[in-house]
């Protein structure tokens, strides 16, 4: 049905991102005035502004907590972003919004007055966020000359949700129907030239009460107007414009899926694309409304299409996606096999808790199943009681965290011919479970967490990373962000050391460079952690011997895993004490603990036997010990450092036998050391196993110093957190206070020199096989390995073109006789000649150290930059 004026409805929710900023909000006036122009009635539904809800969400958890002083600041943060945007904007942000913050301050008053907040209380508190945007959203469009009303959702969408439901599900997560209002159609047709807004998110249920459509229901809320109205369709705008063949944010190169039918966006949804909310894909394909997916970032894209019609392109893969934050549940027992009824209990169970189950796979003596936290309430506690009520019929343990990795496309299973080659990503892999769905749209694998990532981006590779566009695969998400002129690119030196790293690469090719003034401001950085008593360097990550001496200056220490590596630390820096040594290896023979004591350094053992078997070596010496804590951290398998599947460390249980071996050796343990892993952010890492280790302590009174290890994380131009460091310093300092007895030590290796370093490389020739294009060089996974070994993602720049817009994409290959010799896939690039220099970056750490000689080729060779003239 159309309004009085004779126009369609069309439907345009806009996300956090597009709300946000005076920027964003000039593109929603022009997306209005566009659609005016071109016939039809636009009519907006809006988000909260970008983060809000997370603050909400910590005010909720303040007030539950009953934290002193916390919901008040938290409160003025939210008052102080929307009175901001509001004069960006140049509306009366007190006026528009005095209501809604008075009406958010009584919740707050009536939550510090009970028990709360309950499910009904946080309800209504998160929906301030909708109610606050689209009033200031309703006045700026006013402004605009554009006459703009605001409704309440509320009093439209109605929820329909079971009341014997649990009260979170009822108020944090309800469901409403779709069906065409003839009611709210009439009301609007009164006044057709106005511009009508209002909330996503929020619903109301029989008693008037404030309910939600759950978080990133928005796009759901968005649908179900679209049905009221009867619209000519629903336009979905956020930061990206579309839906892509993998996370652009992860894979650069993913490729814009130009349309979808209903069944494959709600799959690829459900499976972990966050662009659109699974719950908005069923009103949409009920009363077939196209749904569009547009980007307030680049309006004039055309996005995705999910539609009833498409092109019949056959059985095909068509996404990789990836969902984190799983917890798998596997039960075990022989007592299933040909039990009628066994799944009905254990079923009960999860419904019992009011946990709905994602992901199924059973055997005759195990049921695996996923349970993910966007459905559920994945508290401890719950989880505890779950496991208590399972093991009455089973052995059920936790799995976690696991992420699901899911190929997403049509006809999976008549494609299993094609898919054998791909399965090879998960060589060595531990996959918890695979599925392929009834629906034959997905085939999924719930592995490691800090798995995800790679494997993602390596299926894409396999699948994508040669397809040439067509009616289904639009361009590569870099393609579309580029504007003819080269993307802006953070300060790096290397940008400003264009011409010399030209000259030294002119001089010889291939070549390591390392900037001095790198190393100085990140070995500064760790220097200045105020809890941490002594730093020591892992040489491992890059032996050079000018940067052991520049960083011998800067005060630090060295550590060192291996008789090669105490030889070049002395031989670097001749008279240094050995007191800023750590000698800490790994199964070695008995010769190299002696060794280490006759040079006066620290000594660290992780294993009982050599203490047991050759206490001589031992006798009269003060020992470090690694423990195992149990869970290893990091960016992949290969550098986690903990946890049963690692080599490393003593575990606690052991550690009873092993003052037992020290006590008859005589010998004494002085300190007690833990690494977990390598590429680590999470700030809080550290500061726990500090506190692992002084509650381990107690078992090695001479203990005077904790050795928390290294693993901070260096960021990459493939997306991912940044360690931040004042958080660290904090969490360290709070962790110090706890345990004022003991010297904190650290030992970073990667942080201190990644990105000092950068691989100079030739062009040698270049390949177009099909649509794959090939860059190759004289060099490669001998002089790199990590991208082979870790699937590590390197940027890759033109040095000699580096202010050329890019032009191709191509992978990144070397010249060793190996399919696997890439550094990089799918990389844009502009026209690349041979003779051209390419520079692979952040290669400070973990390449000239861990380069070979595989086909007796070369790797390169190293050079530092001489600093910078004043």
């Amino acid at each position: 049905m159309m309004p009085a004026s004779g126009r369609p409805w069309v439907v345009c929710k806009f996300g956090g991102t597009s709300v946000s900023s005076r920027a964003r909000w000039d593109t929603i006036v022009e997306v209005v005035r566009t659609h005016r122009a071109e016939g039809r009635a636009p009519f907006l539904v809006c988000s909260a502004l970008q983060g809000i809800s997370d603050q909400l969400e910590a005010l909720c958890a303040q007030l539950a907590s009953a934290e002193p002083g916390a919901p008040e600041s938290t409160l003025d943060t939210i008052r102080e972003r929307h009175r901001a945007l509001g004069q960006d904007l140049g509306v009366e942000a007190e006026a528009v919004l005095s209501g809604e913050f008075a009406r958010l301050e009584r919740w707050v008053d009536e939550i510090q007055a009970t028990d709360g907040p309950s499910p009904r209380q946080r309800a209504a508190v998160l929906a301030t966020g909708e109610l606050l945007s689209t009033r200031l959203g309703a006045a700026y469009l006013s402004a605009q000359g554009l006459p703009a009303e605001w409704l309440d959702a509320r009093e439209f969408l109605r929820a329909t949700d079971d009341p014997h439901l649990p009260p979170r599900r009822q108020y944090l997560a309800a469901n409403c129907t779709s069906h065409a209002d003839p009611g709210l159609q009439a009301r609007l047709a009164d006044a057709p030239e106005t511009v009508y807004l209002t909330q996503g998110f929020i619903a109301s249920n029989a008693l008037d009460e404030t309910v939600l459509l759950g978080r990133g229901g928005s796009d759901t809320s968005a649908a179900h107007f679209a049905a009221k109205l009867e619209a000519e369709r629903t336009e979905v705008w956020t930061d990206v414009p579309g839906l892509f063949t993998a996370n652009p944010g992860e894979v650069p190169s993913g490729r814009l899926l130009r349309r979808l039918d209903y069944d494959e966006a709600q799959e690829l949804a459900t499976m972990g694309a966050r662009v659109l909310h699974p719950r908005c894909l069923d009103p949409a394909r009920r009363h077939q409304i196209p749904l569009h997916v547009r980007s307030t970032e680049a309006p004039s894209l055309d996005g995705t299409i999910v539609s009833g019609e498409g092109p019949d392109v056959g059985p095909q893969v068509k996404a990789i996606s990836a969902k984190t934050d799983i917890t798998a549940v596997s039960m075990d027992t022989l007592g299933m096999w040909q039990e009628v009824g066994f799944l009905a209990d254990v079923f009960q169970v999860f419904k019992h808790h009011g946990l709905s189950v994602d992901l199924m796979a059973t055997s005759e003596s195990n049921v695996t199943v996923t349970l993910d936290p966007v459905a559920n309430a994945l508290d401890p506690d719950i989880l505890d009681r779950l496991l208590h009520d399972l093991n009455r019929y089973c052995d059920a343990e936790l799995i976690d965290p696991c992420a699901i990795v899911s190929l997403v496309g049509r006809h999976i299973r008549s494609l299993l011919s094609e898919l054998g080659p791909a399965f090879e990503v998960f060589d060595e892999q531990k996959v918890h479970l695979v599925t392929q769905a009834a629906s034959d749209l997905n085939m999924s694998f719930v592995v490691d967490e800090d798995q995800a990532s790679r494997l993602v981006r390596e299926l894409h590779a396999q699948f994508f990373g040669h397809r040439a566009p067509d009616a289904v695969f639009g361009p590569r998400w870099q393609e579309l962000v580029e504007d003819g002129t080269p993307e802006e690119t953070p300060d790096v030196w290397w940008r400003e050391r264009r011409e010399a790293l030209l000259r030294l690469a002119d001089d010889e090719s291939p070549r390591y460079v390392y900037d001095p003034e790198v190393v100085t401001a990140r070995s500064d950085e760790v220097q200045g952690l105020g809890p941490i008593d002594r730093s020591f360097y892992a040489v491992k990550a890059n032996p050079h011997p000018e940067v052991l001496r520049l960083l011998e200056r800067r005060g630090l220490g060295f550590e060192c895993v291996s008789p090669g590596e105490l030889d070049r630390v002395f031989e670097a820096c001749p008279g240094l004490d050995p007191a800023r040594v750590l000698f800490q290896p790994n199964f070695a023979a008995p010769a190299e603990y002696a060794d280490a004591f006759e040079r006066g350094v620290h000594v660290t053992v992780d294993n009982v036997q050599p203490l047991a078997e050759h206490p001589d070596v031992f006798a009269g010496e003060e020992l470090f010990v690694r423990v195992d804590p149990g869970q290893g951290e990091g960016h992949h398998r290969k550098v986690r450092t903990a946890g049963a599947q690692s080599k490393f460390g003593v575990v606690p249980d052991d550690l009873g036998r092993l003052r037992a071996a020290v006590d008859q050796a005589g010998a004494t343990v002085v300190g007690l050391h833990a690494h977990v892993g390598s590429g680590i952010t999470d700030e809080s890492t550290w500061a726990g196993l500090v506190d692992l280790l002084a509650s381990l302590a107690a078992e090695f009174p001479a203990v005077r110093a904790l050795n928390v290890g290294g693993g901070l994380g260096v960021p990459n131009a493939s997306g991912g957190r940044p360690l931040d460091l004042d958080a660290l310093d904090a969490a360290l300092g709070e962790a110090a206070a706890r345990h004022p007895q003991y010297d904190l030590w650290m030992e970073p290796g990667r942080y201190l020199v990644a990105e000092a370093g950068v691989l100079l490389a030739r062009v040698t020739q270049t390949k177009t096989k099909d649509a794959a294009a090939y860059v190759g060089l004289d060099t490669g996974m001998n002089s790199l390995l990590r991208p082979a070994l870790y699937g590590a993602h390197h940027e890759i720049v033109n040095l000699s073109r580096l202010d050329e817009p890019p032009a191709m994409t191509a992978d990144v290959v070397g010249p060793v006789c190996e399919t696997g010799d890439v550094l990089g896939h799918d990389r844009r690039l502009p026209p690349t000649e041979p003779g051209d220099t390419l520079l692979v970056a952040t290669t400070g750490a973990y390449g000239a150290s861990m380069s070979n000689r595989y086909n007796l080729r070369e790797p390169a060779s190293e050079v530092m930059l001489a600093p910078e003239p004043a």
